[in-house]
């Protein structure tokens, strides 16, 4: 019998509002998503033409339907004779263009919270922004680093008009600062010395009472959060730093020395991203291919994945314990830093046609994620559509450097462009 006119026998289900009986029922094997939708509706509706229509998405054993039920099928080597149980949901609207922040050079680094958007730029500033309603509006913009600045993270983003967030910089400092959105001051109150190298990347840990840093030197260091002086401060004030000409008031306070509690070796080149797993485990990734598991009580490494290719990001999710790559090879990955046999790569994104230079987790979604490239492309993916992202989302003119999912109605990503671009996203739909 021809392709195209052979039939399967479906049997469909849902965890949404729109169910419909479960009675198997016949499709043509050549049919798509569009016409498996078309078919939920006409379902739906049973005679009433009050009903909107709705875009559906079809599951087959966890992994989206993105090409015809029969290839899919003889992809998968599944039984054209057997009743395929297909699930179905409400397809997710596309994230919508909302803004575009202009800085006066390569924006390397991006970090939301409730308290406003931090972001590092080339020219060696840092900018602090807010958003009301579906505009961005800059508060601050002011220097600290002699060289650009390539990581930012909050440490503190309670219900008070004070935040502190800390920077790390080509210059190879981390800075330690205390804003006020009240005033619209902003205080540099330690210097962390101790890298030979650029610090590219920072996490801070699920207390917030200790960060980590990662540098081009390959080392791991653990600081402390506290902005008070204590045991690992030096009292000296240190005058190496540019002072921030523009909404800033000193008070006259000193910009006290602080030094590592901890440094870890291991790698042999530049650690490239880190998220701590508990309050324990940092994991990076660095340029040398290898994923590495810390235990920071104990100052050792507890385990190496190895790689292929130069790891350029990591994400960790909470809701599902796995850990995305960002990788030169164009690739994402998914790992599970917790598989003690078989692959621990359990599934591989291909899409991009440059460099994955970032990539990060939906916060309240364990199957979304988004990643940018030197594409100029930043896309939204879920987990059970390996092969093809979910969104893309244009707008760059140079490559992409960073990307953000920390809010979860706002998605950001950074450029050579000089532009910080944010997409609205309806996470509750």
């Amino acid at each position: 019998m021809a392709a195209n006119k052979s039939h399967v026998q479906v049997r469909f289900f849902t965890k949404s509002a729109y169910s419909v009986p479960s009675t198997p029922f016949a499709v043509p094997a050549d049919v798509g998503t569009k016409e498996l939708s078309a078919l939920i509706n006409s379902i739906l509706q049973d005679g009433s033409e009050e009903t909107a229509h709705v875009d559906f998405d079809f599951l087959i054993n966890g992994e989206f339907l993105r090409i015809t039920l029969s290839k899919h099928l003889e992809a998968k080597d599944l039984s054209t004779e057997e009743t395929l149980m297909v699930e179905y949901m409400q397809r997710h609207p596309s994230p919508k263009p909302e803004d575009t922040m202009l800085h006066n050079d390569w924006v390397s680094c991006v970090r939301g919270s409730n308290s406003g958007i931090l972001s590092g730029c080339y020219d060696n500033t840092i900018h602090i922004w807010t958003k009301t309603g579906n505009e961005m509006t800059l508060r601050m913009t002011f220097p600290g680093h002699t060289s650009p600045v390539k990581a930012v993270e909050w440490i503190n983003t309670d219900d008070t008009p004070i935040s502190t967030f800390i920077s790390g910089s080509h210059d190879q400092t981390i800075l330690m600062w205390s804003w006020n959105s009240e005033t619209g001051t902003v205080d540099c109150i330690n210097v962390c010395r101790g890298h030979a190298g650029s610090v590219d990347c920072l996490a801070v840990n699920l207390s917030k009472t200790m960060f980590s840093s990662g540098s081009w030197d390959g080392r791991l260091k653990l600081w402390s959060a506290e902005l008070t002086s204590n045991g690992d401060v030096n009292d000296e004030e240190d005058e190496s730093m540019e002072t921030p000409k523009k909404k800033k008031k000193t008070d006259g306070k000193s910009r006290q020395t602080r030094v590592p509690m901890l440094t870890l070796e291991g790698h042999t080149e530049g650690v490239s991203g880190m998220e701590w797993l508990d309050n324990s485990t940092v994991c990076t990734v660095s340029w040398d291919h290898t994923i590495r598991l810390w235990d920071m009580n104990e100052a050792k490494q507890k385990s190496l994945l190895p790689g292929s290719k130069v790891f350029l990001d990591m994400s960790y999710s909470k809701l599902n314990c796995q850990v995305l790559t960002a990788s030169a090879d164009r690739h994402v990955r998914l790992w599970d830093p917790r598989s003690s046999e078989g692959s621990v790569v359990k599934c591989t994104f291909t899409s991009h046609n440059g460099w994955v230079s970032s990539v990060d987790w939906s916060k309240e979604n364990e199957n979304h994620f988004i990643s940018g490239s030197y594409d100029k492309i930043m896309k939204m993916w879920d987990t059970r559509s390996p092969k093809v992202p979910l969104f893309e989302m244009s707008g760059h003119d140079e490559k992409i450097l960073c990307v953000d999912w920390s809010l979860p109605t706002l998605m950001l990503s950074g450029g050579a462009d000089n532009h910080l671009k944010s997409f609205q996203y309806n996470s509750s739909s």
